[in-house]
This record gives C-alpha cells, structure tokens and sequence, in this order.
C-alpha cells in the first residue's frame, strides 16, 4: 500500500483525505489540531492523524521519507522545506499554491532527484491552467491565435444565501480574502498594458452575466502579464485576470479601503469604541455621527448602500472593542468572520469562466467561453473545498500511478498532466463546459 503524508487540515483538506483513503492509499494527516485529522479521516483504518507542527522539522523529515508522496496545504512559506526535504528523500510533492522564484530554483535538483514537484493544482490556480491551455493547445493546433482572453474565477455564496450588504460569505481563508482586497492589478487589455494600485482595485468593476446565476460583478485578479508567457501566447492584444463577485462586494470593499478599516498599519485602541476607531481613521475630532463624518469623508451621500454595509458590519456602533495596539485590518476581518461565515446548511458556489476571442487564417474570428458552477453540499465539502482539493487528489494518484511520468518543478500546463486530471474531473461532476464559434459581440467588454 503507498503512503501519502498530508500537511495541514485547513477548510479545503477534507474531500483529498477522502478521495485518497477511498483509492486505498494509506494517509496521515500531520497538523497542529489533531482533532481536525481526525474528524476528516473518519475512522478510516488507512488513516493516521498526527499532531506536529512547522518548526519540528526532524519530524517532517522522518514523515517525508516515510512516504511515497507528500502534499503540502500549509502556507505557501513552508513549502520551500518541505520540498528541500522531498528532493533529499527522492520523493514526489504536490501543492495547490502558487510557484515562487524559490521553488522554481529547485527544478534541476528535481529532476535529478527523479521526482515531480507538481504545484498549482487546486482550483485558481489549478483547473483555470488546465481548462485554459486545452482551449489555447486548440487554437493554436489549428493555426489560429489567441487575441484576447479573460480568464475569470469567484467563490462565492449561492444567491439564496447573499443575505447581507455586501452579497458575500466566507468558505475558505476569510483573513486570506480581505488580505487580498490590498491587491493591486495588471493587466493587457486592447494592446494597452493597465496598472490598477491597491487603493483602486474595486473603483471600476467589468461586469458579466454567468449562466444560472445573473450578473456578477469582476475586478483584477494580481499581475496577469506573465500569463502571457505562461500560456505561450504571445500574440495576445489582451491578457486579464479577474475575481468574480456579487454586486455590493466591489462597493462596499472600496468605501472601506478608502476609510483605512483594512490597512495593516499599528494603531493603539486602547479603551476605543469601533466608531472611535472611524473616527481616529478619517480624522474627525470625535465619533458623533459618525456615518454623517464618514459620508462626508468619502464624498457620498449618507444614504450610500457603501455605508449600510459599513453600519451592517458594526464599525458605526458605539461599542468597546476591547483592543490595545492593532491593525484596522485585524478589527475589521474579525468582525466580518464573526457575521460573514457560510453556515453549516448553506450552499457555497464556484463559478469559473474564461473568454477566448480566436482568429485564423482565412479571416474567421470565433469566441470560445468554457465556464464552469459547481455548488457545495451543506454539512459535507464546500464547493471551494472540492474544486481546490480534488485536483490535487487526482494529481497524487496519477503520479503514484506512473500515468504522470514528467520530473522536476511544474504547473499543469503540459497535456500530460491536464488531460487525464480534466477528464477525471469529470466523473466527480467537476466540468467545464465548452462553447465553439460563438459571435464576436459574445466577447467581454
């Protein structure tokens, strides 16, 4: 029986656990909540759980080498050394996150190593690589170019469950999402290359109507140039990364961005009331009215929808925070996980879309959307669950497997790896359907 050491049991483990432990592979779970393991395995006679954490690296090498293969779900800052650790030990990894200049560094070691690093492999990143180069390998496979493209992803509340000002509720790392509400963006759109600065990010939102579930609001997703690389498609006049939400998020989060309420800055709020808190921010001389000080601040009316999210929240209440030195962004995020958490018999959603415009020679033009809605289950796996972890369950069974045979550091952007996941995707009910020779007015913006 082969082994696979998992290293955390975040909000997205549970569903790799299960497929894993169903595939009849033998999996521990090392994390610094054993109980969290243990609830996941279930029981499972295959299934080890294991309390550790990061800094008791003797233990992780001793696990790495142990195992056939290891999948790090840990904060992308540790998988450096958990990949030095596989390189040593001859063994495979797989991440979810994001390949940084550190990690790409370890490829020659990889491969000599005669193993696979297979990272970005959930769900953005993960099936948006996937689902995108089958399109790109395509067009370009039938001479054509790829001109523009919009590659779009949100996970988001199912509409019945968009019951608050700001059409919104956390599924996976709530700190993590309003982090990343301090983004800036950079994107190819029409030949022209726009830079968006953080204090800008959800000042002029796209819009586009998803499928069987209406209009969703799209603001920039990071720095999508180097995609234009990435995906060997040079030719592009556009290139564009988004986020996609429900109208009132890309509002609410730029009033609250300009009222300094998820800057990371130090501040002491020593005997402080959250309206103190505005107050001190904006620079009012007390936190009577506070609304009314806030409007006038941001240049709105009082009665803007921005301030009824603000007032929701509770950053208008005359109510003791109980803080010393701290972060607005801390205060903030805290209450929004105290009222914005999916609930246990609500439904979660991903909704995923890219927009090809493809020309070829001869002068035919075609827009090509793959689109992918994909609910969770209530009580059981989120959908951001599934679609984040089964690709990364999938990836570690074809490697151990021997059906991905490729060595060294790699993203799934090679046929090898995304056709059989893609395909495998699909008996779970994860697809992305795909749309051929729709007209050119289909096309975003």
């Amino acid at each position: 029986m082969k082994k696979v050491l998992i290293l955390g049991a975040g909000m997205v483990v549970r569903p790799i656990v299960k497929y894993l432990l169903d595939k009849g592979y033998g999996v521990t779970v090392a994390t610094r909540t054993r109980s969290k393991a243990d609830a996941m395995i279930g029981g499972h006679p295959n299934g080890r759980s294991l309390a550790w954490t990061v800094d008791d690296k003797a233990t992780l090498d001793r696990l790495v080498g142990e195992h056939d293969l290891t999948v790090s779900l840990l904060p992308y800052a540790h998988h450096v050394m958990v990949a030095e650790m596989c390189i040593r030990h001859r063994k495979n990894m797989v991440t979810t996150s994001y390949v940084k200049p550190a990690m790409k560094a370890l490829d020659g070691e990889a491969r000599a190593a005669g193993i696979i690093i297979l990272n970005e492999l959930g769900l953005d990143p993960g099936i948006d690589h996937m689902s995108a180069m089958r399109i790109i390998h395509h067009v370009h496979d039938k001479g054509g170019k790829v001109e523009e493209f919009y590659s779009l992803c949100g996970a988001l509340p199912a509409p019945e469950a968009c019951d608050n000002p700001f059409n919104y509720k956390f599924s996976w790392s709530p700190k993590g999402v309003v982090m990343a509400s301090n983004n800036d963006g950079n994107f190819l759109r029409k030949g022209k290359q726009v830079y968006i600065p953080p204090q800008d990010l959800f000042k002029n939102p796209i819009s586009s109507e998803f499928p069987g579930v209406g209009r969703l609001e799209i603001y920039p997703n990071r720095d999508s140039m180097p995609y234009i690389e990435l995906y060997g498609i040079g030719e592009a006049k556009t290139m564009y990364r988004g986020t996609f939400r429900h109208p009132g998020w890309c509002e609410s989060l730029d009033a609250m961005k300009a009222l300094k309420l998820i800057t990371d800055e130090k501040y002491d709020f020593t005997g402080k009331t959250y309206a103190d808190m505005v107050a001190m921010l904006i620079g009012a001389r007390d936190a009577r009215d506070i609304r009314s000080k806030a409007a006038g601040y941001l240049n709105v009316p009082v009665d803007a929808y921005a301030l009824d999210a603000v007032e929701w929240l509770g950053l208008f209440d005359d109510k003791p925070m109980n803080r010393k030195e701290d972060t607005p962004f801390e205060i903030t995020s805290d209450l929004m996980i105290g009222k914005m958490m999916i609930g246990q018999q609500e439904r979660d959603m991903v909704v995923m879309q890219h927009v090809f415009l493809a020309s070829y020679p001869g002068g035919k033009r075609e827009v090509i959307k793959s689109s992918m809605l994909d609910f969770g289950t209530p009580a059981t796996d989120t959908a951001v669950a599934r679609t984040v972890a089964l690709p990364a369950a999938m990836g570690v069974d074809m490697i151990l497997q021997g059906k991905i045979s490729v060595k060294g550091v790699h993203i799934p952007v090679i046929p090898e790896i995304y056709n059989p996941i893609l395909d495998q995707l699909e008996t779970v009910n994860i697809r992305m359907k795909e749309e051929y020779g729709l007209p050119v007015s289909e096309m975003i913006g």
